[in-house]
């Protein structure tokens, strides 16, 4: 795979968690299986705790490692946490995280508080699939849309090498 196919690529995304900000799990889509979501869910809900209790209530959480990141978002008192490679390309990532935890608070406002049978989101990995794979499409119309700017020589084989992917 190419470098300017690979930012597109899917399995650049280890995985999706959705938890209560207590660390309560409550559905993932995990594309890695080394990825343990129960146990993130909970780890990333005591950062929340702790932030909450100490620093105020945390927005979002950036964490970086050597080959991954983990973007943390937190609305509606649920915590979205989203697992990718280093070259996942990361556009407006914020804002699609808010409509899946959005999308989640809709369909299950009613159930979240008394859950004890998590198996009742397992249909929503459906629609965060759904809502992954339009993000790569925007992204992509985005990249392929986004005018050249002017590298001297280079620019022709520039547009030719983007006409050529498209």
């Amino acid at each position: 795979m190419n470098n300017t196919t690979d930012i597109y690529n899917i399995n650049l995304l280890k995985g999706v968690i959705i938890c209560k900000e207590s660390g309560e799990y409550l559905v993932d889509l995990i594309l890695d299986s080394d990825i343990n979501p129960i146990l993130l869910s909970s780890f990333i809900g005591a950062l929340s705790l702790f932030g909450k209790d100490n620093l105020g209530k945390i927005e979002e959480i950036l964490i970086k490692g050597l080959n991954v990141e983990m973007v943390v978002v937190s609305k509606h008192n649920l915590i979205l946490i989203a697992i990718m490679d280093k070259r996942f390309n990361k556009y407006y990532i914020r804002e699609e995280a808010e409509k899946a935890l959005d999308n989640f608070y809709t369909f299950y406002k009613n159930e979240i508080d008394e859950c004890y049978d998590v198996c009742k989101f397992e249909s929503f990995k459906k629609i965060l699939l759904m809502q992954i794979i339009e993000y790569f499409d925007k992204i992509k119309d985005r990249d392929k849309n986004q005018p050249i700017e002017d590298f001297g020589f280079f620019t022709e084989a520039i547009n030719k090498m983007k006409k050529e992917e498209a």
